[in-house]
């Protein structure tokens, strides 16, 4: 390969590939991680908290491998996040019906359920009512466990990475591809979204989702240090009608062609869904279409 190339919105030049290809030989004893992490000390990459992009590297490295373009040594053991979902147990919940009206709800709060016994109930809603279930996550992400006045847990969400690629939102935008691959990260994903069987609770479901679009801004810059211009989600309609999504005013974009995020030979189908968009700034398009290079 001898042409520039983007990955993880990292530009790489071919005497980059061959310097990583270099260190490999040169240090056989390092494992994968010790590789990315050195990689982001030469490079100074680091994000807005001058944390090293260990992850963001250790994909790139990993598209290499996949590429053909170096090898990698093998794995050292199963991934931390193999591990935490292994050790996860379920917690025991009250499940009394709630079906009072919002307003003797309220306040509605959303907290932060990255750990301790937040997370662990948080986990266990999502694993047992979400139609898709949950098992662990990836990369950059944020969840939250709704709780009513009396501190009952009314609703669960996560954000995480958005979707490499989707038409309708892409054509929302208006950017094109390397606009896309350099400011992807400014867009976070509604990946899972409960309210939990018991509760039925007119307009809660929109409410809640109004609360994350003020607080999630906040809390993604707290913990990664860049601004969110946008969020995504999508709705699966032959279970949903995306209702609370229109009532919280996301905007409707579009159906996708059912292909998956890892779907490379077009071969992995699943049903179309209805792409719904939330700008968190007036200038959103302004943004996303800015292009930083670090070459």
């Amino acid at each position: 390969m001898n042409e520039v190339q983007r990955i993880q919105g990292r530009l790489l030049r071919p005497e980059d590939i061959e310097h990583i290809r270099e260190l490999l030989h040169d240090n056989p004893g390092w494992h994968r991680t010790r590789l990315s992490r050195e990689l982001c000390r030469e490079w100074n990459w680091i994000d807005a908290t001058g944390r090293l992009k260990d992850m963001a590297c250790r994909t790139l490295l990993l598209k290499l491998h996949r590429r053909g373009s170096i090898i990698l040594p093998p794995r050292a053991g199963p991934s931390v996040n193999h591990r935490r979902s292994k050790e996860f147990q379920l917690v025991l919940h009250d499940t009394t019906p709630i079906t009072a009206n919002l307003m003797h709800l309220r306040p509605i709060r959303l907290v932060l359920a990255e750990k301790g016994p937040t997370a662990a109930l948080w986990q266990t809603l999502l694993t047992t009512y979400h139609y898709i279930g949950f098992t662990t996550r990836v990369g950059r992400s944020i969840s939250y466990l709704a709780l009513d006045s009396s501190q009952r847990p009314v609703g669960c969400l996560l954000f995480g990475a958005a979707a490499w690629s989707t038409a309708p939102r892409d054509r929302f935008i208006g950017w094109n591809k390397t606009q896309r691959e350099s400011n992807l990260s400014k867009i976070a994903n509604n990946m899972r979204f409960l309210i939990p069987p018991w509760v039925q609770v007119p307009h809660l479901a929109s409410h809640i989702l109004a609360l994350a679009a003020k607080q999630l801004k906040t809390d993604w810059l707290r913990k990664y240090g860049f601004d969110l211009c946008l969020l995504e989600t999508f709705v699966d309609t032959s279970r949903f009608q995306g209702t609370c999504y229109r009532a919280a005013n996301w905007i409707y974009a579009g159906h996708t062609t059912g292909r998956t995020r890892n779907d490379r030979n077009t071969t992995i189908h699943q049903p179309p869904k209805a792409v719904y968009l939330y700008p968190l700034i007036k200038n959103y398009r302004q943004k996303l279409s800015t292009i930083k290079e670090d070459l």
